[in-house]
């Protein structure tokens, strides 16, 4: 099987997020992954590993904690949820993304063993699109020379597939709303999720900061024998400063350690604290005798990539690209654009799943903003462009609906001048679509210096 067959036997099987709730319920579990992957041999068993849930930051955090381990010298592997523009994207192995070949070499195994084990009816139904994925990523670590892995929990963490890894450290970023309908309807509930990563005996590191998330983390922690590790009282903040749209922070270990300045590459103020969650993680590993030294921690966090979250593409206008898809994200959008475009008109395209809570989001943004453009990402879960400003409208100064993504950037781009800001944000899908284009654009307009455009 070649690439292009792999991808599409995979998408066959619909994304996990897009099946009927009932089906998606009955698929909870972790037996099938675990059947799977025993028949594999257990891969992800043989290489340790860090595991990571939340609901914003833990993509961040793995990134900046993968950068640090390969600055140390370390092969790397990193596992992270949803993908932009190719599916290679979620298998990451030092760095860059698992090849076409690779991937499709794996799948073709893969799925054979679960074609034997739906055969002699040990599998029950056959495993998710997310669960194969998840699969490839454990086959690929383990034949690959992978030497520490990172890997991001999809959604939730009690029954991701993720969860039958025995990592070295746990850590939870922050806990907030969203995929309540899967995960609760409050933050208990959905912390409760989260804290089903917690295994008897682990090192857990938190950098929640809402307190009912954190109590339910620490009883769970209290109940299997984990150790909690809470980043608010590990460490103090000497100093923090803006560096153009990023920021620097020096910061103390508590009552008396190392000091590290830490600059994330990654835009925004809140960054700062899943970085801390980072060199956390990356303190504990070099404690327990791992090969990270307190020099390698801001070195990576420095040069650590996560694209697609206010990733700025371009100047006059400027342009970004920012995932924000819960109005957790939303409100460090809005904290974003009061501390670094408090004086300039931001134009605002933006595109939405049905299962978000788009109403909360567009009372966040739509007010701030000077022009608003919804568009709808090319996928079936899309809110249709038309519906959108039938439930948004009334929170805009002044609204445009232009259904193409494309047609909608570049509307958005023609209407700004070169001291304005163009963001385009919502759906993780849009952002993909948008991003691929821009590259398609760069390229076709300057190939000699396409792929320099971006941070």
């Amino acid at each position: 099987m070649n690439y292009e067959q792999t991808v599409r036997s995979l998408y066959a099987l619909g994304r996990e997020l897009g099946a009927p709730r009932q089906a998606r319920l009955q698929k909870f579990g972790l037996d099938n992954i675990s059947i799977l992957a025993a028949h594999l041999g257990n891969p992800q068993l043989s290489i340790p590993c860090v595991h990571i849930a939340g609901t914003n930051g833990k993509g961040s955090t793995a990134a900046m904690l993968e950068s640090i381990l390969r600055t140390s010298g370390l092969r790397t592997g990193l596992y992270t949820s949803p993908h932009l523009e190719s599916v290679n994207e979620r298998i990451r192995i030092n760095g860059e993304n698992i090849s076409d070949a690779a991937f499709a070499d794996i799948w073709t195994r893969v799925q054979a063993a679960i074609e034997r084990l739906m055969a002699f009816g040990t599998l029950a139904s056959h495993p998710t699109f997310f669960e194969c994925v998840t699969a490839i990523a454990f086959v690929a670590f383990a034949e690959r020379g992978v030497e520490f892995a990172v890997y991001e929990v999809g959604m939730g963490g009690r029954w991701d597939a993720t969860n039958i890894v025995r990592p070295e450290i746990g850590v939870i970023t922050q806990i907030d709303f969203d995929h309540e309908n899967f995960l609760g309807h409050s933050i208990e509930e959905i912390a409760g999720e989260k804290a089903g990563i917690i295994k008897s005996g682990m090192w857990i590191v938190s950098s929640i900061d809402r307190p009912e998330a954190l109590k339910v983390v620490s009883a769970q922690c209290d109940k299997v024998g984990a150790k909690l590790f809470d980043v608010d009282k590990l460490w103090r903040m000497d100093r923090i400063e803006p560096a153009g749209d990023c920021y620097r922070a020096a910061i103390s270990e508590l009552p008396q350690g190392v000091s590290l300045v830490l600059e994330p590459s990654l835009p925004g103020k809140f960054q700062i604290r899943n970085a801390l969650a980072a060199a956390t993680v990356a303190k504990l590993l070099w404690e327990r005798g791992g090969k990270v030294n307190a020099d390698d921690i801001p070195r990576g966090i420095a040069t650590a990539q996560w694209p697609g979250r206010l990733e700025r593409l371009s100047e006059q206008p400027t342009l970004y690209l920012d995932g924000t898809h819960n109005p957790a994200g939303a409100r460090e959008l809005l904290r974003f654009w009061n501390d670094n475009f408090k004086d300039r008109k931001i134009i605002l395209v933006y595109g939405a799943m049905r299962d978000k809570a788009v109403d909360e989001i567009a009372g966040l943004l739509f007010p701030r903003v000077d022009f608003v453009i919804l568009t709808e990402p090319r996928q079936p879960r899309a809110v249709s462009a038309s519906l959108l400003a039938g439930m948004t409208s009334h929170f805009a100064k002044s609204l445009s609906v232009i259904p193409d993504p494309v047609n909608a950037l570049e509307t958005a781009l023609r209407t700004s001048g070169p001291a304005d800001a163009v963001f385009a944000t919502g759906s993780l899908f849009l952002v993909g679509e948008l991003r691929g284009y821009w590259h398609r654009r760069n390229f076709e307009q300057n190939p000699v210096v396409s792929g320099q455009h971006s941070r």
